[in-house]
């Protein structure tokens, strides 16, 4: 399926997804009641704005925006490095964000703190790869060594997170720093949206008006140049973006795994190679995948299930038909 059926089609899947988590849930909410509720502004039940408009439509906004963001990194990360097993993580943003988390639940720093502490230890994190990267990697290939930083600085920061939970209280402040690395929706109030929407949109913005220009880079860097392409330039405003589209909503939401490696193979294979229909799709791909999920985390059991465990689950056996496919390829 091509271009603009295939964008209809997973906006119909996400419509579907987001319709379905505002109606279960341990307050059962009918479809029609919520669609009548939506364009009459009126409800029979006193009960149905309050549930949907202080939980659950908060919770559906965050679930869309760390989906769409993650899988819109994923892409774009890969498009970058050339390489299809790479994820947002690879330059270190989710350790940086859990170290950054984990020092305010430590200090007992307010929620906004935490966030805040939080995104500003992922985006260190990356530029302490990039720039780890730049005074090494003068005379050798600039990718792999960016890529070496990213796991030496990825190393480095949860070395530190692991100090930090050594140090913790075992019955206060560790039990809070661990189910916040899991990933969860559940604590998510409206004021907290607000921002991180806002960067995400800030983020995605330019690496869907960049996209075309992945595609010429997956020649490799030499034909790019030589097609004009000054790919200095354009891996620093790849990374930048990712990084901060990423980060932002880690910082609400937990570190949440293999979102961004599998969701974009998936859209790889619905829509094609090309980078101007695979950002796009990857994002609402991902935004739909991260609401069901988040619908199954509060409603398979009788206590909410992080969402970071359910995507492991799922995303490992993916990640192992992943790697049988490409060694096959190999022979």
């Amino acid at each position: 399926m091509k271009g603009v059926p295939l964008i209809l089609v997973c906006l119909f899947a996400l419509g579907g997804a987001s319709l379905l988590s505002l109606g279960v849930g341990r307050y059962p909410v009918s479809p029609l009641a919520i669609l009548s509720w939506l364009l009459t502004g009126r409800s029979a039940d006193s009960n149905l704005p309050v549930v949907l408009l202080n939980i659950r439509l908060p919770r559906l906004i965050a679930a869309i925006a760390a989906g769409g963001a993650l899988s819109l990194s994923g892409a774009a990360y890969q498009g970058l490095f050339r390489n299809p097993m790479v994820s947002p993580d690879i330059l270190g943003v989710s350790s940086g964000s859990g170290f950054g988390a984990a020092l305010g639940i430590l200090f007992s720093l307010p929620v906004a703190a935490v966030q805040a502490l939080s995104l500003a230890g992922g985006i260190t994190a990356v530029f302490a790869a990039v720039l780890v990267s730049r005074a090494i990697g003068r005379n050798g290939d600039s990718v792999l060594v960016l890529v070496l930083s990213g796991i030496v600085i990825s190393s480095l920061f949860g070395a530190l997170l692991s100090l930090l939970k050594y140090i913790a209280d075992p019955l206060d402040k560790l039990p809070a720093i661990t189910y916040w690395l899991m990933g969860s929706f559940a604590d998510i109030r409206t004021g907290e949206l607000g921002a991180a929407v806002a960067m995400v949109f800030a983020g995605a913005i330019p690496l869907l008006l960049v996209s075309w220009r992945l595609n010429v880079l997956s020649f490799g860097e030499e034909e790019a140049r030589s097609l004009g392409l000054h790919t200095e330039r354009m891996r620093v405003a790849v990374i930048l973006s990712a990084t901060l589209v990423t980060a932002s909503m880690i910082s609400i939401c937990g570190i949440i795994g293999w979102v961004g490696l599998v969701v974009p193979h998936i859209s790889r294979f619905l829509g094609g190679a090309n980078h101007r229909r695979l950002m796009p799709v990857s994002f609402l791909v991902g935004a739909a995948f991260m609401v069901a999920v988040d619908t199954v985390a509060r409603s398979a059991a009788s206590v909410e299930i992080p969402v970071g465990i359910i995507t492991a689950v799922l995303g490992a056996p993916f990640f192992i038909w992943i790697m049988k496919r490409s060694s096959l390829r190999a022979w």
